[in-house]
């Protein structure tokens, strides 16, 4: 079987996919007869699917896409170049096409690469500008004339990248470097078993379960309602790698190690739901008595008046209860429907608040906008001994005030407060340099390996060393007054 034809590797109606023009990024849904608006563009991806995934198109009139072909570029030796620029000057002039020519020309249903083409031949500064300069236009004229995509399989790389430049606030300002020094500080592979605690719109959690692919369980610690999870469904991932994972909320970690959690505690439907379907039985028998009334009342003034008003009031009357008949079946449904959820959410959160129990988990995440001291210090009791955890902030301080706590409590090693740091180059033929911008911060990591430690026997040791240290030491001073 051909690498083309393999299955995930082309596009299907339903996939989450990529679409990337230069270094800019947005992920959306491929469906059908749906407008999509990228980069002051609208076109469809009707005819994208059936494509493989890395395919460059054109947006066509009618915001049809086509597949990009190349055009044969002319060869250095026949391109006519300037020794330098001094002699040009950027006074407005040299360009013989107007705003009206370039209208017309795309009214027409000419490409951009002609359009460009044009655009060359009717500069006259063009030829007298140097080789560098030439790249440097037609780059920035195709930029801005040239309709082309390219849709891409979304990844953590290109996710994090499309956050971190659209949407930095959401993410916490993690950076893709920053996210990928986690995956490898955390030993992120197949088969673990971690916690993940974060508040990144889900890309941290998205990160693990790709680097995971399916095999191992997850538990991720989520604050308010319900996990938040727009950036894992970007990901694309397939049903399969989500049967593995768990959920927990935050609130519920301190009865848990304290032995006091229950489910009880959650909003009790089933009671609820009782008195809601006693209700509206209720309801539902005093309006149908009302409507006999009113049938009564109707059929006595009808035989006084004519037959024909007497069948207009009973078909209307017999509309009016199939009318609330089925409006009560639709509650009771939706009653139901409540009381299912709302028992297997129960069922879920006693399976994942045994799988805490064990206190086995392989490794713990936590990259969150609240204070990581006290989300560390109580999600470390459910890790094993001799495994990592990486915390992730984008300042510096509280992950020093962390650092302090984790050595006064003991219990880990190898406790390390890095920053990371990207540079970007343009890598060119004779014009390679670092950029002119750059990132001004990726955040800050606290990572260490978890031990085994016996409190009281610690506490014991610091403290008898505390009083011999001290006495000694007064001891050596009054003797070297003496002497």
């Amino acid at each position: 079987m051909e690498a083309g034809t393999r299955p995930g590797l082309r596009i299907c109606e339903g996939d989450c996919a990529v679409l990337k023009r230069d270094d800019v990024f947005k992920a959306v849904p491929v469906l059908r007869r749906r407008k999509i608006i990228f980069e002051k563009q609208w076109f469809y991806l009707d005819n994208a699917i059936g494509h493989i995934y890395g395919t460059t198109f054109e947006v066509t009139s009618g915001g049809n896409l086509q597949p990009k072909q190349e055009m044969e570029e002319t060869t250095p030796e026949t391109k006519e170049a300037g020794t330098d620029n001094r002699n040009i000057v950027d006074d407005g002039k040299s360009q013989k096409l107007t705003h009206d020519d370039i209208k017309a020309l795309k009214d027409k249903g000419i490409k951009g690469q002609e359009i460009v083409q044009q655009l060359i031949e009717n500069s006259t500064t063009f030829r007298d500008k140097t080789e560098f300069a030439q790249d440097k236009y037609i780059k920035k004229k195709k930029k801005k004339y040239e309709a082309v995509i390219t849709i891409v399989r979304p990844s953590t790389r290109i996710l994090s990248t499309m956050y971190y430049a659209r949407e930095p606030g959401k993410i916490n300002h993690l950076r893709y470097d920053t996210l990928a020094q986690m995956l490898t500080l955390g030993n992120i592979h197949a088969g673990n078993k971690m916690i993940v605690m974060e508040t990144c719109a889900g890309l941290v959690l998205g990160a693990v379960m790709e680097r995971m692919g399916g095999c191992g369980s997850i538990i991720q610690m989520y604050p308010g309602g319900g996990p938040v999870r727009a950036a894992t469904s970007c990901f694309g991932f397939p049903k399969h790698f989500f049967n593995n994972l768990h959920e927990f909320p935050l609130s519920k970690v301190d009865s848990l190690l304290s032995g006091t959690f229950s489910t009880e505690t959650l909003p009790s439907e089933p009671e609820d739901n009782a008195l809601v379907e006693e209700e509206s039985n209720g309801s539902i028998d005093e309006k149908q008595a009302s409507i006999q009334e009113t049938e009564e009342e109707s059929t006595e003034t009808a035989m006084e008046s004519n037959q024909t008003e007497e069948q207009e009031t009973m078909d209307i009357n017999a509309e009016d209860i199939g009318f609330k008949e089925n409006q009560g079946k639709e509650n009771k449904e939706n009653v139901r429907e409540k009381q299912r959820k709302q028992q297997e959410r129960r069922k879920k959160l006693i399976e994942t608040a045994a799988l805490l129990r064990e206190k086995n988990a392989d490794g713990l995440i936590v990259a969150s906008k609240f204070h990581p001291t006290p989300l560390l210090l109580s999600l470390l009791e459910f890790v094993a001994p001799s495994r990592p955890f990486v915390v992730y902030c984008q300042y510096k301080e509280p992950l020093l005030e962390c650092y302090t706590k984790l050595r006064e409590r003991g219990g880990v090693i190898n406790l390390k407060l890095s920053e990371t740091w990207l540079r970007s180059y343009q890598v060119l033929p004779d014009r390679s340099h670092p950029k002119l911008t750059m990132s001004g911060g990726g955040g800050y990591l606290l990572s260490g390996i978890t031990v085994v430690s016996d409190k009281s026997k610690c506490d014991s040791s610091n403290l008898e060393a505390l009083k011999m240290e001290e006495p000694s030491s007064k001891k050596r001073k009054v003797q070297d007054l003496h002497c």
